[in-house]
């Protein structure tokens, strides 16, 4: 038999998993003037990087059977995760887009591009991951966390990656 809740944290999944991205695509089109956030791309670059460290650790340590140090180290990968995802859209929503002007211009647009896709792919296959975990169903959360765990943790450095590449195009 179901459970009812599972079945709400499963609907809040597939919400959430539409909701940001919608949310964040429209927040672009939105500027508000009068606040300098330019500051915060070295910030949420650091947080993508820390959260890619943190994600090798949680590997570490699951693989060495710390299953209590693992659910710490993922719970503070989705924090993180999360305060990124923020402070993005609050730098975005008050700052003028930065155009690529260097010499990888493919390079740089095929991190990008597939750094975009991925991070709005890898959001309910994160939490419904996280999800099989809390309901105590570890063969399928660990069947999916061999799938996903690679493509959150590329989301993670490629967004490194992107701010390295187009730091020097800040104004």
């Amino acid at each position: 038999m179901t459970n009812p809740r599972n079945n709400n944290i499963k609907t809040f999944i597939y919400i959430l998993s539409v909701a940001i991205p919608l949310v964040v695509g429209l927040l672009f089109r939105v500027k508000i003037e009068g606040l300098d956030f330019s500051f915060l791309p070295p910030i949420y670059a650091s947080i993508n990087a820390f959260t890619s460290f943190i994600l090798v650790l949680a590997i570490i340590a699951i693989k060495g059977r710390k299953k209590e140090l693992h659910k710490k180290l993922i719970n503070f990968a989705l924090f993180l995760s999360a305060v990124f995802l923020l402070l993005y859209v609050a730098y975005h929503v008050t700052s003028e887009p930065t155009m690529y002007e260097g010499n990888y211009k493919y390079i740089y647009y095929f991190i990008l591009i597939s750094h975009i896709a991925l991070s709005v792919v890898v959001i309910p296959f994160v939490l419904f991951t996280y999800l099989f975990a809390v309901e105590g169903n570890f063969e399928k959360h660990k069947n999916w966390a061999k799938k996903i765990w690679p493509l959150w943790f590329y989301v993670a450095v490629s967004g490194v990656v992107v701010y390295w590449m187009i730091s020097p195009f800040y104004k």
